[in-house]
């Protein structure tokens, strides 16, 4: 009576999950990590706003809390400047995620190419994500970096801020 199940139901649905030897090369490709990121040195015109970025104090969104900030980590790549940072909301959802490179830094500002990703702020489900140029400048005398484009995603403003 087992065999006969076995036989009848289990072995062909079994058999459809095999996979044969000569695709796993393939899968093996599709399974490879992309290749290393190449970028272009990072223009720096002002070596005061390059010492900012290397030892800053962190990151906000105002939507997960200006008094609780994330961490931003700005690195050397041979003539590159990276930036990876990332907040999120104490006992919540929402999160901020940067990386990419940093393309120029000057005197109270800098440009980064890369990626910003908001999810789950303010409200739960909100998803905000967009890989491009973006523009990061002190004003005011302030002592952090604020995104320029406030409205990227749906239309709320959102302040990131890297502070030094």
């Amino acid at each position: 009576m087992i065999a006969r199940i076995l036989n009848s139901t289990l072995l062909p649905a079994l058999t459809g999950l095999l996979i044969s030897a000569s695709a796993l090369p393939a899968l093996a490709d599709e399974a490879a990590p992309p290749p290393a990121l190449t970028a272009e040195p990072t223009r720096v015109l002002d070596r005061a706003g390059e010492q900012r970025l290397l030892s800053n104090k962190g990151l906000t969104l105002q939507w997960l809390d200006w008094n609780t900030r994330g961490t931003a980590y700005v690195r050397r790549d041979g003539d590159t400047l990276r930036l990876r940072g990332a907040q999120a909301e104490a006992g919540g959802p929402g999160r901020l995620f940067l990386d990419g490179t940093i393309s120029e830094i000057g005197a109270g500002y800098f440009t980064f190419d890369g990626t910003i990703e908001i999810t789950d702020t303010p409200d739960k489900g909100r998803s905000c994500k967009k890989t491009k140029t973006w523009h990061f400048a002190v004003t005011q005398n302030r002592n952090y970096y604020r995104l320029r484009e406030f409205e990227w995603c749906d239309g709320l403003t959102d302040y990131i801020d890297i502070y030094f």
